[in-house]
């Protein structure tokens, strides 16, 4: 793994013009996590965020242009005013450089529109809400590992193919669902398929009954679940319950984690579609970082949102090196002019929207008797180029990248 690493700052430090001489503000460089630690996603992300970021620092030596990298974190609870409020402090007092996550896609948004005004980076790599690179994109955020367009072009996409031609939504009652409902809906449509319905439910909810019933009402022959986590995990629970899927409808997971499958368990998962930026097993690199990470983790191996930690650590790592400096303008422009081999993600670059490209995986959950052994859950269906999974930039309305008239 040493020996890729090396291999990889490499190919960002050729891709990315030398300094000419080294500047750190304040003689220090300081990333910070901001994560749900102990709520609704803390699974996704929470504990595992801050171990992934921890590694791609000491993978990466532990320090930059001669200074020890500092590092510091802090739980959001999935709320835009507590992530804002700490974005804010941390920029201002605590001397953050950069900041990654910050779970929900609300608290996300409120983190990106921070670093905004302070003009400070903020890599999104919790969020899906795709308006991160739309209406709300700024010169300061990057939007990391998935987003809910790539969600709907791969998931969406397969599910209407096979002939769930109409929909009916379970939906997160938040900026996250709605923009997967949005982006699922509109590709449904395209493809011949009807949305017939659907219904909110607040997040983080234990009861999805009321709301399973009119999915079941509807006689819908796909309940799209714009959610994510525990109420993703919740309402398949229920809907298995209620009978929903033996009744003749399907469930169409539209963000759906490794650790979901492992709460729910591949008896009651087998058949799942999902699509996803990483997956554990998917080549000798990624199984190099889960191994390890495993290792210090309970034996519990990373979601693709940890993974994305260690992903944007290191990469903002080495365009501060290759720059010689913490300016987030220049570090910025280095970060989105290079082309690089992400030991996580494979060929990656960043466009101007802020939108990191990479492939996405269209995945089946394996049936308990395909699986080898701990965590082996995924067959891969399909391997779809970021070209083809995310949003077209000039259909996002970035403001930064409006078509001039």
């Amino acid at each position: 793994m040493r020996r890729a690493l090396i291999g990889t700052a490499a190919f960002c430090l050729a891709a990315w013009s030398l300094p000419a001489a080294a500047q750190l503000s304040d003689n220090t460089l300081k990333v910070g996590v901001a994560t749900d630690m102990s709520s609704l996603y803390a699974d996704i992300n929470g504990p595992g965020a801050v171990l992934a970021t921890q590694m791609a620092i000491e993978d990466f030596g532990g320090s930059v242009l001669g200074q020890k990298i500092e590092f510091v974190s802090g739980d959001i609870q999935n709320k835009a005013d507590v992530a804002a409020t700490m974005a804010g402090r941390w920029y201002d007092n605590e001397k953050v450089d950069m900041i990654l996550g910050a779970g929900a896609s609300s608290s996300s948004i409120a983190s990106a529109r921070v670093a905004g005004d302070k003009k400070r980076i903020f890599i999104a790599t919790d969020p899906a809400s795709s308006d991160l690179t739309g209406k709300l994109c700024n010169p300061y955020s990057i939007h990391w590992v998935y987003d809910t367009a790539a969600l709907a072009n791969g998931t969406g996409s397969a599910v209407v193919k096979a002939g769930g031609k109409t929909w009916f939504f379970l939906t997160a009652d938040y900026a996250f669902g709605y923009a997967l409902e949005r982006d699922v809906s509109e590709v449904v449509k395209k493809a011949g398929g009807t949305v017939v319905g659907g219904v909110k439910h607040p997040i983080n909810t234990n009861d999805f009954s009321s709301f399973l019933l009119q999915a079941q009402s509807s006689k819908a022959q796909i309940i799209g679940l714009a959610n994510a986590g525990g109420d993703t995990i919740n309402s398949i629970k229920q809907a298995a319950e209620f009978g929903i899927v033996k009744g003749g409808q399907k469930l169409a997971g539209l963000l759906v984690f490794i650790s979901d499958i492992h709460s729910l368990g591949l008896e009651r998962a087998q058949g799942l579609n999902l699509t996803e930026a990483f997956y554990w097993d998917l080549n000798d690199k990624t199984r190099d970082f889960s191994k390890r990470f495993a290792a210090r983790f309970n034996g519990k191996v990373p979601t693709s949102v940890q993974a994305g930690f260690y992903s944007a650590t290191l990469a903002y790592l080495n365009a501060v090196k290759a720059t010689g400096t913490d300016d987030p303008d220049k570090v910025m422009a280095a970060m989105k002019a290079a082309k690089w081999d992400d030991p996580i993600f494979g060929p990656s670059y960043i466009r101007a929207d802020g939108r990191k490209m990479h492939n996405m995986y269209l995945f089946e959950v394996k049936k308990p008797s395909e699986s080898k052994g701990p965590w082996d859950y995924y067959k891969l269906l399909a391997t779809i180029a970021g070209e083809e999974a995310f949003r077209p930039m000039e259909q996002g309305e970035c403001p930064m990248v409006a078509k001039k008239n």
